[in-house]
């Protein structure tokens, strides 16, 4: 389709034709506190449409993560989905199942559909994996595996400076500390009728080069009409956010407005830097009020653009 991704590998796979679907999964689930086996008779469709038309036909077994999981509770699983006959199997492959997740420091392994074929043989016939980012450190090899050609570029580029990074479809660009901060970041900006152009959170310990480069992945969105930088200053000093700021405000040769809420750590001293950067930097001290001058602001940026008029928000006073 029109937002798609280009191709770049196709698997080709003989073709089953399954008598019976199960559905097996492993996943760490908070309501559990930690891991859980879930299994399901109805598997070869979307396991939340079961969940939510027949709760009776999925189980759900937490397993102790001091004791793993055993062969005793793997055989009462595999008896109550229907594979009584083939109890040993399903139960060696659960053991299998979890194991990979151990070891892998998997959040989900999934299999959907395990299918008996018409001469009574049972396969794997879709999978579903994924894993934890804090251990990419010790899955190297799991993690180079990664295809990068199939992610957002901006995203990428965000992932090598270590940001958080997702694109969206608005245009006030966000630059925020903290992932809760970002969410009432976004959620602000949408009350008062605007709509973010991404989720960024450089996190608590940022220096101001990655600032810049924050700067430099959102205003490579050409939708981007204003940007909007919050921060509250806990571990993250805010004068290092101001010297990124003003350092990509001059490398960039930034002409959309950049509205800055600066609050906690060393806030007087950003605010002496941005009032003697001689940039048009508006500082805003009040959260609502600076979400609301964001989303005025991209407006007229909008509706000058899309008029063909050349208004910019020149940065040098």
């Amino acid at each position: 389709g029109e937002k798609g991704r280009i191709c770049n590998a196709v698997m080709v796979t003989e073709r089953k034709f399954p008598r019976r679907e199960f559905y097996f999964a492993f996943m760490m689930e908070r309501a559990f506190a930690g891991p859980v086996l879930i299994a399901s008779s109805q598997g070869g469709v979307n396991i939340e449409e079961v969940a939510a038309e027949n709760p009776q036909a999925i189980l759900y077994e937490p397993v102790d993560i001091t004791q793993g999981l055993s062969k005793e509770t793997a055989l009462k699983v595999a008896d109550k989905v229907g594979l009584q006959d083939k109890r040993d199997l399903t139960a060696e492959m659960l053991l299998k199942m979890y194991d990979l997740f151990l070891k892998k420091d998997a959040l989900l392994i999934e299999i959907n559909p395990y299918a008996e074929d018409q001469a009574g043989n049972y396969f794997s016939l879709d999978a579903k994996m994924r894993f934890d980012d804090n251990a990419d450190f010790r899955q190297k090899e799991l993690f180079a595996l990664r295809d990068w050609t199939q992610e957002d570029e901006k995203e990428v580029e965000a992932a090598k400076h270590n940001l958080n990074y997702i694109a969206l479809d608005g245009d006030i660009g966000c630059l925020v500390n903290g992932a809760g901060l970002a969410m009432a970041t976004m959620d602000i900006i949408k009350l008062h009728g605007g709509n973010p152009a991404n989720f960024l959170d450089v996190g608590g310990g940022a220096t101001a080069q990655q600032v810049k480069e924050a700067f430099k992945i959102i205003t490579a969105d050409p939708k981007v009409y204003a940007i909007m930088v919050n921060i509250f200053g806990g571990i993250m000093r805010c004068d290092v956010i101001a010297e990124g700021i003003i350092a990509a405000a001059k490398e960039l040769n930034l002409k959309i407005p950049i509205i800055c809420r600066l609050q906690g750590t060393n806030v007087d001293d950003a605010k002496v830097l941005i009032a003697s950067s001689a940039m048009k930097i508006l500082p805003c001290d009040n959260l609502d009020e600076a979400a609301r001058l964001a989303v005025k602001l991209s407006s007229i940026v909008g509706l000058a653009r899309a008029a063909k008029l050349d208004v910019n928000f020149e940065m040098p006073l």
